[in-house]
């Protein structure tokens, strides 16, 4: 297997088995690798992976946007949305404008994201081992998350 069937095989294996609280940090992982990305060629003048890097970045984003349940807490996915649409915009203007602090801009709040849901994703994994500590078993099942104010 070559290098990159290895790195290919090995991100298939950790989005099967990652929690759902996982995949959304991988999520913001990936939007702010490809934001960075652009970004970079943007300060190259390389506007063809501009366009491929934000438009990449700008599908993940929308991709969370989707993915709000507004039915568990629509207050909180209405502001979380409202957030993901800024940084989506943010992304367009960078793109379309060849604008760096745009990019910068989203750039800030994809960050300030992931490490907020680092913590969730810390807390609940803490909450899980507890659990699985009380009930004597270590077997682990991704379930899915509901976040409330």
């Amino acid at each position: 297997m070559a290098a990159s069937s290895h790195a290919q095989h090995y991100l298939r294996e950790a989005v099967l088995t990652a929690t759902q609280e996982q995949l959304q940090l991988m999520l913001y992982d990936g939007a702010i690798r490809f934001t960075m990305q652009g970004r970079d060629a943007l300060t190259k003048k390389d506007f063809e992976r501009v366009f491929e890097h934000l438009s990449r970045a700008q599908n993940i984003v929308m991709e969370m946007y989707n993915g709000l349940n507004h039915k568990v807490n629509p207050e909180l996915c209405e502001r979380v949305g409202a957030l993901y649409m800024f940084i989506y915009h943010k992304l367009v203007d960078g793109s379309a404008r060849h604008d760096v602090q745009a990019l910068d801009d989203a750039l800030k709040i994809l960050r300030m994201e992931r490490e907020t849901w680092q913590i969730l994703v810390d807390k609940v994994a803490s909450e899980r081992g507890e659990a699985n500590a009380a009930f004597g078993s270590a077997a682990h099942e991704p379930g899915s998350l509901s976040v409330e104010v």
